[in-house]
């Protein structure tokens, strides 16, 4: 039973450095954010960052391909915040790889990370919006969702099953209020791990964090009338 809170509630999960952790502070301005990682330390200080910009964050360890972490999670969420009004499914695992150099238990771990625990979490947040009427997922998808490069053997598969569901849901919630949309990020973040891997980017062939959670925000916002199912987003430079 959701409980009575001046702001509604929102949960991230997948939040990392660049835009999970953008997601949560956007978001923090206008509702009850729980944050979702397997990193409870880094959780902890992202929570404590939020909060002094005047946030209110619940940080929840929890890894989002393991069903009995997922249902635990979102219990601890419904304790202490209440029924979520918003979930953004931004986890990710993305290895490089083709055909021949991809290990099956790659591919299965990169479906459960992508496409399972969005499945998994989908299932926990959707009864209670059910009840209410009311509610917004939305999925952060990927250039491997819809043109997959050789070397995505693994992830676009994944991303493609994730928009599969994204689709599916939209159909069948949308009728009962429930907005359901898959953001397409076409291009490269800007966070630690892809400066570290491609150094030979430039600052404005990076998507900014926090410009990409500016369109989350909207989505989350949209009036009935005029709901978006799918987005893209990319750098100006970026072909496609």
């Amino acid at each position: 039973m959701a409980k009575a809170l001046d702001k509604p509630v929102a949960i991230v999960i997948g939040v990392g450095a660049g835009l999970g952790a953008a997601l949560a502070r956007r978001f923090a301005a206008g509702y009850h954010v729980a944050i979702v990682a397997r990193n409870a330390d880094y959780l902890a200080a992202l929570a404590k960052e939020i909060e002094a910009d005047g946030g209110h964050v619940l940080p929840v360890a929890a890894n989002v391909a393991d069903g009995a972490e997922i249902e635990r999670a979102f219990g601890t969420i419904r304790s202490a915040l209440g029924d979520p009004e918003l979930m953004l499914y931004n986890a990710a695992m993305r290895p490089f790889g083709r055909l021949m150099e991809t290990k099956p238990s790659t591919f299965e771990n990169t479906w459960r990370v992508n496409t399972f625990g969005a499945f998994l979490c989908s299932q926990q947040a959707v009864p209670a919006m059910l009840q209410a009427k009311r509610g917004t997922i939305i999925f952060t998808g990927a250039t491997a969702g819809i043109k997959p490069y050789p070397t995505s053997a693994a992830f676009g598969p994944a991303k493609f099953a994730m928009r599969g569901l994204a689709q599916v849901m939209a159909r069948d919630l949308g009728p009962s209020g429930i907005h359901v949309a898959y953001v397409n990020v076409d291009g490269a973040i800007d966070m630690p791990f892809i400066r570290k891997l491609r150094p030979e980017l430039k600052e404005e062939d990076l998507l900014k964090p926090a410009a990409i959670a500016e369109t989350y925000w909207h989505l989350a916002h949209q009036d009935s009338s005029s709901w978006t199912q799918e987005v893209d987003v990319r750098p100006f430079k970026e072909k496609f």
